[in-house]
């Protein structure tokens, strides 16, 4: 159990990869307990039509973070099949909202599971050398990390808007 106010370092990772790991899963905790329990209608609700789902929204974060795990982590592209599972809500468009109906949250949040677990075992793999260093663009990878991180907070943000909004 995390205590309150307190950031620390996860056992089993180098020490700035384990406090990035401590604050990845505590919003990814955060945003579970917001969501886990919406029924279908909750998930695909659209306050406006401008709005993105709530389930968009989950699944724009697994995009961003499948993104992220195989360009820094494994050193490639998305695979095709990669690509259809993970990066359909790399943006969020009238077509991707069509297409992301219909799924219960529990979809999303499999999902999400499957891509943090490969997260986090590919991280165990690197120390706070490699995490100091750059890619060839220029970024550094604590920098894309701390992204993937600020992108769930940004996005939790949104997601409790969202809850705001729900019709009672």
């Amino acid at each position: 159990m995390k205590a309150q106010g307190e950031l620390k370092s996860v056992e089993g990772y180098s020490p700035k990869i384990g406090v990035m790991i401590y604050m990845l899963e505590d919003l990814k905790d955060r945003i579970t307990q917001q969501v886990k329990d919406l029924n279908q209608s909750q998930t695909d609700f659209l306050y406006d039509a401008n709005a993105n789902s709530i389930g968009s929204l989950i699944m724009h974060l697994v995009s961003t973070e499948s993104y992220y795990q195989t360009a820094t982590l494994m050193g490639r592209e998305w695979t095709e099949e990669e690509l259809k599972r993970f990066g359909i809500a790399g943006e969020i468009n009238e077509k991707v909202k069509s297409i992301l109906k219909g799924k219960p949250i529990t979809y999303y949040l499999d999902l999400w599971d499957e891509v943090r677990e490969k997260t986090l075992a590919a991280l165990k793999t690197k120390d706070d050398a490699w995490f100091a260093s750059s890619m060839e663009e220029g970024l550094n990878y604590h920098y894309i990390w701390y992204h993937v991180m600020e992108h769930s907070a940004n996005h939790m943000g949104q997601i409790a808007t969202i809850k705001n909004r729900l019709p009672k």
